[in-house]
């Protein structure tokens, strides 16, 4: 079995994003990612769990749940991006695991200490380069176009 990515509903107050789209999916199938999914992640952003139960990801009970038995926890605002709530899920992190998300690790150093001492590997999506070879992993421009 391949990796499993984690999808979890985002916590941060007034956050209506979710960090995996059912379009996206079909990328990720192919790649032999398992997607697991917190009940109701895409709700605030208009996709029902049928939209991604439909495409292959197994929707979980609860987000102790997703933590538990992702590899990798994909978020569009992890801890850094969201000292309000977001402190609450380190205690579902697990060493090895890895987060994608943006987590504002340049100005929330604690929360980015907070994860290397708990042997969390963070992939900020906000410092990925913002060059030509990189432009499909660009979502900070990808975020400006849609809030336009």
């Amino acid at each position: 079995m391949g990796i499993v990515a984690g999808v979890v509903t985002e916590s941060a107050p007034g956050e209506r994003r979710v960090a995996v789209v059912p379009s996206a999916l079909t990328v990720l199938n192919k790649t032999g990612a398992q997607v697991l999914m917190e009940t109701g992640a895409g709700l605030a952003s208009g996709f029902p769990d049928s939209e991604y139960s439909d495409k292959g990801v197994k929707i979980a009970v609860s987000r102790a749940d997703v933590f538990a038995q992702a590899d990798v926890i994909l978020q569009v605002r992890s801890l850094g991006a969201n000292p309000e709530t977001g402190s609450s899920d380190l205690s579902l992190m697990r060493p090895g695991q890895v987060v994608i998300g943006f987590g504002e690790p340049l100005t929330a150093g604690d929360a980015a200490r907070a994860l290397a001492e708990h042997k969390v590997s963070f992939l900020s999506m906000e410092l990925m380069p913002r060059i030509t070879r990189a432009q499909s992993m660009d979502a900070l421009s990808s975020m400006a176009t849609i809030a336009g």
